[in-house]
């Protein structure tokens, strides 16, 4: 058995660490008897045998798909050709769609700078500038093309099943918008389509709708939910977009997945401890919600991912944990103090990344007038690097549960990694409870009555 405290995952091929993992912040020697012992760990892990053994078997046979992509390459093909062409003469990317059809793709985006003021380098301002509607609200889609030149403007709309209301109003309301400005006629170049092929008897109104206008239309995978999408060419698009290279995301999702496929036993891989971590936490400690903290800007969109993932994956049948998404040093000055003086329910995930830049550095005579002496000739990533080490040490002296996740260098490979380690950490967590991570019962009931009053 493979000690399971702290895990390194290294990159396909190159040997370089992609990111630690480190579960001792949350073991019975670190914080008490608010921790787990190592007894109750193994017998968790053991629990954890059976899963694992399940996704081997998965990825053996092809009944999980999700787990043969990172080495396809297809696809990667049929989206950068697909962007290449929309791309031209364009000045603004627009995504529109919900949930998993956006979310994905905004984590991959923001790798790549978006949403991150000031960060275009002179390569980033050649690319088209990139937006992304992921909500429905009427005031925001009445304003969204009135500021554009929609004649630059390109449009890539995503639902899996082609009948997600919310993503169909706002390619109707973007149609419209350029039926009016006398662009009709060019909708084939301005628009992208991405939902499932055309199955008989079910009725993709997304597709119909673009197809219509001779409008081009990726195939979304039938067998890969949205959640689960972010590494298909659902989060490719936007992801290459930026500049991100999709092979890179894909081979650190590799190395991770190998990882997991290789492991002799759970203990010898990183997202099959998280599993069996959350789950004994939750069971043994009465962890409630699990706090996904990152100390960098450009893996806040990672979070908002993560609560989806986890959220609608495992909370049924009266189980699950609330899943929650925090930016230090930002939180920190938020919520910190619920999580380390509230009630003993939250369970924390650091994710630290080694910083490559060091940021401004303080001027001596600046910090002393500012009365932050230790400031003195340090750098900005000296300090968030501290208050990374100090927040985590401080929750454990309260006797808080905090894992760690060590990133050695922020880039596609390592971002593909970490997102196949939530995945499939989030998957086995789902069959050690007994549960379908795949599908969301309680979710269509609001779909079918949300139709019921529209149609009063």
């Amino acid at each position: 058995m493979t000690d399971p405290v702290e895990l390194d995952v290294s990159g396909a091929g190159s040997g370089a660490r992609l990111y630690r993992q480190s579960i001792a912040g949350c073991l019975d020697a670190r914080i008490g008897t608010h921790g787990l012992d190592s007894r109750t760990l193994a017998a968790w892990l053991d629990k954890t045998a059976a899963p694992l053994a399940k996704l081997k078997a998965a990825h053996a046979d092809g009944s999980l798909p999700l787990l043969r992509l990172t080495r396809e390459e297809a696809d990667i093909v049929a989206a950068e050709a697909a962007l290449a062409k929309l791309s031209v003469g364009a000045k603004m990317i627009v995504f529109l769609g919900m949930g998993g059809s956006s979310l994905g793709g905004q984590a991959l985006a923001q790798l790549g700078g978006w949403n991150i003021p000031g960060s275009a380098d002179v390569e980033q301002r050649k690319r088209p500038r990139t937006r992304f509607y992921d909500n429905l609200d009427a005031s925001t889609l009445a304003l969204a093309f009135k500021d554009v030149d929609l004649a630059t403007t390109r449009f890539v709309i995503t639902s899996k099943s082609g009948g997600t209301p919310e993503t169909l109003v706002q390619a109707a309301a973007a149609l419209q918008a350029v039926d009016a400005a006398g662009l009709g006629g060019r909708s084939a170049e301005l628009f992208l389509g991405i939902t499932e092929p055309t199955r008989p008897g079910v009725r993709n109104g997304l597709r119909d709708l673009l197809t219509s206008r001779g409008i081009p239309v990726l195939d979304h995978p039938t067998a890969i939910g949205g959640r689960y999408s972010a590494l298909t060419v659902v989060g490719l698009i936007p992801a290459i977009s930026r500049g991100l290279d999709p092979r890179a995301l894909r081979a650190g999702a590799d190395a991770v997945l190998q990882q997991a496929l290789s492991a002799s036993d759970p203990s010898a891989s990183a997202p099959a401890v998280g599993a069996a971590l959350a789950v004994a936490l939750a069971r043994e400690k009465a962890t409630k919600v699990m706090v996904f903290m990152s100390y960098a800007d450009r893996l806040q969109r990672l979070g908002a991912w993560y609560v989806q993932l986890w959220a609608e994956s495992l909370g049924k049948g009266g189980q699950g944990t609330t899943p929650l998404a925090c930016l230090g040093p930002l939180d920190q000055h938020s919520q910190l103090q619920l999580f380390m003086d509230g009630p003993r329910e939250h369970a924390l995930t650091v994710l630290r990344v080694k910083n490559a830049e060091s940021g401004p550095v303080i001027d001596p005579k600046l910090a002393k007038l500012a009365g932050l002496d230790v400031m003195a000739g340090r750098s900005v990533a000296e300090l968030v690097s501290a208050q990374a080490q100090a927040v985590p040490e401080a929750l454990n002296r309260a006797g808080r549960p905090v894992r760690t996740i060590d990133i050695e260098q922020l880039d596609a490979a390592t971002l593909g990694g970490l997102m196949m380690h939530f995945m499939i950490e989030t998957i086995l967590a789902g069959w050690l409870m007994d549960l379908d991570p795949f599908d969301q019962p309680a979710v269509e009931l609001a779909k079918v009555l949300t139709r019921e009053r529209l149609s009063r």
